[in-house]
């Protein structure tokens, strides 16, 4: 016997979970309903992030949502032949149905152990429903704002202690307030989609499962430091990202959320989406600029900041999208909530990304101050291949490799320069006791090679000779003196990083660097 008219059903229309089999689990469940006469609202959530349970199902019950992990069109039928939408499920017999059932979501430990602040909605909601997300507190930051003076929302964020989450980790108060005393007319908003990072994919994540919350926040920002334009800068990566936020970013203009006037307001504020072309250097600030003005993608000088003469000369306030998408959560009691999670300077939450070789691959939203052994052992739970952990790099292709000994390193900005390491995005990748570091360390030399825009000689010849070095003699002193002149004459940080992951990797696996441990 039925027990609702209607039964809900939620599969993520995010691309892991796409790439993974979701639209054929999506498809293969219209099909049986209909064959079985029952009546099923199917709902493309974003992803929670469990990037190992993809993809997964979840049916809405009186309970809570019960989930399923790593589904595909046999389990589906095997779940309907047991007539899981004829009976009410309480917790006794969701344990029972199947062996891919996960349990009421909410009771999930590996999302109930989370802090999850900017990803609070992600997975929750249709991404391109409004009234969801207003449901689930969406818009009321927006709101608040615009009954507030510009220059008590830019205290908010200082006092949050918000900082760019991204490789400078800036503090985002000082930025704001750079921006909003300029004296210029035209000021702009840009947000650094062009998320890069080997290893990383929290961006994405949040564009195609809550792109609303970007929206609402580049117009916190621009209203804050004086902007009406705002563009975001998408890696053509991301072609589904690309059509949700169009979507996203019409439903916002009709409901006027952009536009003229904004919610009744006297703040004008529109944004444009931007699709860039593969170049990984534009994910450095100023080279992201210069491909918005139609030019080649290479870094600009500094002096003068972006904040003071970005976009066409302009004052520019750049962020990437977690560093945006933090800002709601920031302004919370005027930014004390926020402050009051992570220690030091870091505070607030980061979305820490686990991937490579570990068994639980996935997006982990935590307040700083846990080690990093911490959100490995009990997120990622060891490495996909049984082996024993060897190395672990953070921060992206330009992080250092560290070893077992240094992994009960605080998840803190300042601990882990302090190690010569840095966070970045928060992408983590993991290598078993297979890996070879004087491989991975030639490998952040050709990286270099591929990606450097060109224009400066400490980049574009030193990761060469680097490479070379390494494929060749292995001459260690040479290889560090190539280092120290990338890192100080190197104009951004595509040169002046690549030296961390090639001296750690010599620093910590120096077993790895004799001559008769070249591989080809």
């Amino acid at each position: 016997m039925n027990l609702y008219e209607t039964y809900t059903v939620f599969i993520p229309g995010d691309s892991a979970a796409v790439a993974l089999g979701a639209n054929l689990v999506a498809e293969a469940l219209l099909q049986e309903a209909n064959k079985r006469c029952i009546d099923i609202r199917l709902i493309r959530n974003g992803s929670r992030g469990m990037i190992w349970a993809e993809p997964l199902l979840e049916i809405q019950t009186s309970a809570g949502r019960l989930a399923f992990a790593c589904t595909n069109p046999e389990i589906l039928v095997e779940l309907l032949d047991t007539g899981i939408f004829e009976r009410e499920l309480d917790m006794s017999v969701a344990e029972r149905i199947h062996p891919s059932c996960l349990g009421f979501t909410e009771d999930i430990p590996w999302l109930k152990n989370q802090n999850r602040q900017t990803f609070s909605r992600c997975g929750i909601i249709n991404p391109l429903c409004l009234d969801d997300y207003q449901t689930l507190g969406g818009l009321s930051s927006l709101k608040n704002a615009l009954e507030q003076q510009p220059n008590d929302i830019i205290d908010a964020i200082a006092a949050s202690g918000l900082r760019g989450r991204g490789g400078a980790a800036f503090p985002a108060g000082i930025k704001w307030k750079t921006v909003a005393e300029c004296s210029s007319p035209c000021k702009y908003i840009v947000c650094n989609a062009d998320e890069g990072d080997s290893g990383t994919y929290a961006d994405r994540l949040i564009m195609e499962g809550d792109p609303f919350l970007l929206i609402e926040s580049m117009a916190i920002a621009g209203y804050a430091t004086g902007a009406n334009k705002g563009y975001i800068y998408l890696r053509s990566e991301y072609p589904l990202a690309r059509q949700i936020l169009d979507q996203a970013i019409r439903i916002a203009q009709q409901k006027n959320l952009l536009g003229d006037s904004i919610l009744g307001s006297e703040f004008n504020f529109d944004i444009q989406l931007f699709v860039g072309a593969g170049a990984y250097i534009c994910g450095e600030e100023t080279s992201l600029l210069q491909s918005l003005e139609g030019k080649r993608g290479e870094v600009r000088s500094k002096p003068p900041l972006p904040a003071q003469e970005g976009l066409f000369g302009q004052p520019t306030l750049i962020h990437n999208v977690i560093s945006l998408c933090s800002v709601p959560a920031a302004l919370v009691s005027s930014g004390q909530h926020y402050a009051a999670l992570g220690i030091n300077r870091s505070l607030g939450t980061l979305p820490f990304q686990l991937s490579g070789n570990i068994k639980y691959a996935g997006l982990v939203e935590l307040a700083f101050g846990h080690s990093l052994r911490y959100l490995l052992d009990q997120f990622g739970q060891g490495t996909l291949s049984g082996k024993p952990l060897r190395a672990v790099q953070i921060g992206g292709p330009l992080g250092a490799y560290l070893p077992d000994r240094m992994l009960d390193t605080n998840l803190d900005y300042e601990e882990f320069i302090a190690i010569g390491a840095g966070i970045g995005h928060g992408g983590i990748v993991v290598f078993d006791d297979t890996v070879n570091l004087q491989v991975q360390a030639r490998y952040a030399f050709q990286f270099c090679v591929e990606e450097s825009c060109g224009k400066c000689t400490p980049c574009r010849i030193g990761a060469k000779r680097g490479l070379d070095n390494l494929s060749t003699s292995n001459d260690l002193v040479l290889v560090e003196a190539l280092c120290e002149v990338m890192e100080s004459g190197s104009l951004c940080a595509m040169g002046g990083m690549t030296p961390i992951p090639v001296r750690s990797a010599i620093h910590y696996f120096p077993e790895d660097f004799t001559p008769t441990e070249l591989v080809s």
